[in-house]
């Protein structure tokens, strides 16, 4: 832990300055109940809501009900993300900056921190039953479960890539190994309905107790191996034989109609290391079909599973007053290389399948940005976000166009559920959290955020004041600078015209990076980043003109 985190007076005052600024919000004078909802590598533009081809009424039913936020951020990677968002601070803080090695620095211990609370641990004292299913990877450690972080019941894996049943796997209901083909589970269960299916049970069980409830499900799609029954998959093959390029621009055209998107702001192009869909011989378009095909799927059957949690919630009473919200953990999957990846020995999507859809197509799932998970472009973390609170949010079918990120959740659910923040946890001190309450947000009014946001992953890394936004590619990359009113594509680097500009948000980030733990560094944390890089033909990032020894 960095002492100086929790000396900083300032710091803290602000912090909480800022977080409690929203409580006065809440409409409804009866608590609402709280589902969060969060998909796994899907990029911004895979809903049909925010421009994708795949059909997903259920999710484009509550956006058109309730609000889409066009500038929501997550980490960028999936750990980190989901450290943010359990713990309301910035990933390095709750101890989890990269993944779930522990690489022996504050800021990188694989595990969350005993300086951090969870939405669970804060909620549950305050009278709700928390619940949690889907995917954990908070940790590597078999005894950190959702059980031990404040969640009343669980149903989770450690980590995701599972949709079908293993011969070896396992799962951990209520923090107790139980193995795939488990009499607790249901037989030739596929995980994106499974985790529906107990959120449902979990809640008949918090109903029964007159409780309000925290649901927070994590599901593993469409994260690689990307499997899915075939009949979903049926639906979609020879839909995506128009390629890339057509259907990127289409997608363009619908957000820019939707008004999503600014018109003004220049798409990303396609990478140099993506080819010319025209360019492809017949057998490799049927093989990137079949890839995208099955992605398609995965997301659909996601839809569907949502579609489920609101008849169920609509059918006991309880959907008026919950606010469901709806977001990704970081932009499409480039992981794979140009080729994506596609294995056997079974048929495509099948359990015995490997999929990955590769940066071609990660291209164009976060049209209309540039990169994508691992780094800090918009393409890598702006997620698409919905909200949905009949009770509680007046507006329909409205964009809320504020900057908003992972960290803001924890803020939102202490301020609706009225819970008091904790100073301590289990005799340690807790850090303050750094969000705020998305809640004016909600009713049309301005966030009152006073800090900049931040992000670090593998060396890349960006900070955001207002429009502008400096960002950087790896350790040893020059900033950039981009005005996102005017282009959110990041397509006109506008350092060398306002160098005054981005020394000072460099600056600020520096601050952070101290502060958060981000600093000192741990070694080989970028080789993933540099493998995409390399594999899209960038190799590595240029140096700075002015290189810094690292921390």
């Amino acid at each position: 832990m960095n002492p100086s985190s929790l000396r900083s007076a300032f710091v803290s005052l602000l912090t909480l300055a800022t977080f409690a600024a929203g409580l006065a919000a809440a409409t409804p004078t009866k608590r609402p109940n709280i589902v969060v909802i969060m998909a796994d590598d899907m990029g911004f533009s895979d809903l049909g809501c925010f421009g994708s081809e795949i059909p997903t009424p259920h999710l484009d039913a509550l956006a058109t009900a309730g609000l889409r936020f066009t500038q929501f951020y997550n980490t960028g990677r999936c750990c980190p993300t989901r450290a943010a968002l359990m713990t309301g601070l910035y990933p390095h803080q709750a101890g989890i900056g990269h993944m779930t090695a522990d690489q022996g620095l504050p800021g990188y211990r694989g595990t969350l921190s005993e300086n951090a609370v969870t939405i669970a641990e804060v909620l549950r004292p305050a009278g709700y039953f928390t619940i949690m299913t889907g995917k954990w990877h908070l940790s590597s450690k078999p005894d950190s479960v959702p059980a031990t972080r404040g969640f009343d019941r669980s149903l989770n894996g450690v980590a995701g890539g599972v949709y079908f049943p293993q011969p070896q796997g396992t799962f951990f209901l209520n923090g107790t190994a139980i193995p795939h083909d488990s009499p607790s589970l249901p037989r030739d269960w596929y995980s994106t309905d499974l985790w529906t299916d107990f959120a449902l049970r979990f809640i008949d069980e918090a109903r029964a107790e007159k409780k309000p409830f925290f649901v927070y499900l994590a599901h593993n799609a469409p994260h690689f191996p990307l499997q899915a029954p075939e009949a979903d998959i049926a639906r979609f093959r020879g839909k995506y034989l128009a390629g890339w390029d057509q259907l990127a621009a289409e997608r363009h055209r619908r957000q820019v109609a939707s008004g999503l998107v600014d018109s003004r702001w220049q798409p990303a192009p396609r990478p140099a290391s993506v080819k010319p869909w025209a360019s492809l011989s017949p057998d490799e378009q049927t093989r990137f079909d079949t890839l995208m095909a099955v992605y398609a799927a995965c997301v659909s059957r996601l839809d569907t599973a949502v579609g489920h949690l609101v008849a169920g919630l609509r059918e006991r009473g309880e959907l008026e007053n919950t606010l469901l919200l709806f977001f990704a953990d970081n932009g499409g999957n480039p992981e794979a290389g140009p080729q994506g990846r596609l294995l056997g020995p079974g048929a495509p999507g099948s359990a015995n399948s490997t999929l990955f859809c590769g940066e071609s197509w990660a291209w164009m799932q976060n049209t209309p940005f540039r990169r994508y998970k691992h780094f800090n472009d918009e393409g890598g973390i702006a997620s698409p976000f919905i909200a949905h609170w009949p009770a509680g949010i007046a507006a329909r079918n409205e964009f809320r166009r504020q900057p908003a990120h992972l960290i803001d959740i924890m803020a939102t659910c202490v301020d609706l559920g009225r819970a008091p923040y904790p100073q301590a946890r289990a005799g340690k001190p807790v850090l303050p959290p750094e969000g705020t309450s998305l809640a004016p947000a909600f009713a049309g009014q301005p966030l009152a955020r006073r800090a900049p946001l931040f992000g670090e992953h593998e060396g890349n890394a960006f900070v955001r004041d207002g429009d502008w936004k400096a960002v950087r590619v790896g350790y040893r990359a020059a900033w950039e600078l981009y005005d996102l009113g005017r282009d959110r594509t990041e397509q006109h680097d506008l350092a060398a015209r306002q160098p005054e500009r981005l020394r000072e948000l460099a600056a600020q980030w520096d601050a952070w990076a101290r502060r958060a733990q981000v600093t000192p560094y741990p070694s080989g944390n970028d080789a993933g980043s540099l493998r995409i890089l390399n594999a899209a033909g960038e190799g590595e990032a240029p140096p700075a003109k002015k290189k810094k020894k690292r921390a």
